[in-house]
């Protein structure tokens, strides 16, 4: 056993030592020969491993999902646009049930419409207010609303079927993923807040002969939670697609901030005072400006007891309010135009707040003609 193994030893030993003679006696020219052809063989076989995929996300991704927020915050404009179309045109008790899939169709025969004409005739607004209206009137407050909530659905699809598409293809961070179904779940919410400010309409008050009308602190909310959903949408996709501009931190710049950020605040808190206007149909009860009835303060502005009720529910003290909360609002902005004309601000803040600036005297002179000329339509 001993001796065989020292044979294979000795025979593996000689035949090492063979080729390297055989190597060493090859002549100079031979061997840089087979160093470059070995230096080649690697360079192409480097050459065929395939380069590995660019990563997502990226800033090409980033740029498709920025422009799907911009357009899903432009939907939820749309779908604000509609709301107070179909609450001008009194439509929005119209429907008076809801369902997801099956109210997607509207009725299409006689018969249909007539049936749905009857459920409508078994609610107050009909029994009240338009205890006369015909079915051509019916259909089209009819589908006024069935727009309205058509729209919905669309704002719904929009944010919902990009997220499922986006997530499997990886073009969301982590914590991209978690705003974005924060988004989702708000449009979810959003549409059950719909409902259940329509069903605040169709209830049956005892010994209240007032026109029906939804709730104003449910028609505040609703609202309330389309701005909020766009102004998330907007800021999310403008700063995926522009990146921030790198500026020096000082005093000045921290009270810009401050100063935007309170002005904000008091504009939604605006917007939301005018949803509860439109709530109580409070545009009807003083249509002179800048006074009320030649007065300055007026004398029923805190008719309710408690104190506090009035701020909710009396419509002298609601369009009081807004207002003053609109002037605040339009003080605030300009001011916030002015101390940002002092000061070295990138070319696109500059045009942001220039736009602010005339959008808010726009809406005040609005405002202002809608309750001099007695809210048309309201």
């Amino acid at each position: 056993m001993l001796l065989s193994a020292l044979r294979t030893r000795i025979f593996c030993g000689c035949r090492s030592a063979g080729k390297q003679f055989q190597y060493s006696n090859r002549s100079p020219q031979v061997r840089q020969w087979l160093v470059k052809r070995n230096q080649s063989t690697i360079t192409v076989e480097s050459g065929t491993t395939s380069t590995p995929a660019a990563t997502v996300p990226n800033a090409a991704t980033n740029r498709i999902v920025g422009r799907w927020l911009l357009g899903c915050s432009g939907l939820v404009v749309g779908a604000v646009v509609l709301g107070g179309v179909t609450r001008l045109t009194e439509s929005g008790l119209s429907m008076v049930d809801w369902h997801l899939v099956r109210e997607m169709k509207p009725p299409q025969t006689q018969e249909e419409w007539e049936a749905e004409f009857s459920k409508y005739q078994q609610f107050p607004e009909f029994k009240i207010l338009n205890h006369d209206m015909t079915l051509p009137e019916f259909k089209f407050i009819f589908y006024m609303e069935w727009g309205h909530r058509m729209w919905g659905r669309l704002v719904g699809l929009a944010y919902i079927l990009p997220t499922i598409y986006f997530w499997r293809k990886g073009y969301f961070t982590r914590s991209v993923k978690g705003k974005v179904l924060g988004l989702c779940g708000f449009v979810f919410f959003q549409g059950l807040l719909g409902w259940y400010m329509v069903k605040s309409g169709l209830e049956e008050k005892q010994d209240s002969y007032d026109i029906p009308r939804v709730s104003q602190y449910r028609l505040s909310a609703h609202l309330g939670s389309a701005l909020l959903l766009y102004t998330a949408s907007l800021w999310m996709g403008l700063t995926m697609l522009l990146p921030a501009h790198k500026m020096v931190e000082s005093r000045r710049l921290m009270k810009l901030r401050r100063f935007a950020k309170g002005t904000g605040g008091l504009v939604f808190l605006t917007a939301l005072s005018g949803a509860f206007v439109a709530g109580l149909d409070a545009g009807l009860v003083y249509n002179s400006f800048p006074k009320m009835a030649d007065k300055w303060i007026p004398d029923d502005l805190l008719a309710f007891s408690p104190t506090l009720k009035n701020f909710f529910e009396n419509p002298t003290t609601v369009q009081f309010d807004h207002r003053i909360l609109g002037i605040s609002s339009l003080a605030a902005i300009t001011g916030l135009y002015l101390f940002s004309r002092r000061m070295l601000l990138p070319r696109r803040a500059k045009i942001a707040i220039s736009l602010l600036t005339a959008m808010a005297y726009t809406q005040v002179a609005l405002g202002i003609s809608t309750l001099l000329l007695t809210a048309p339509d309201a």
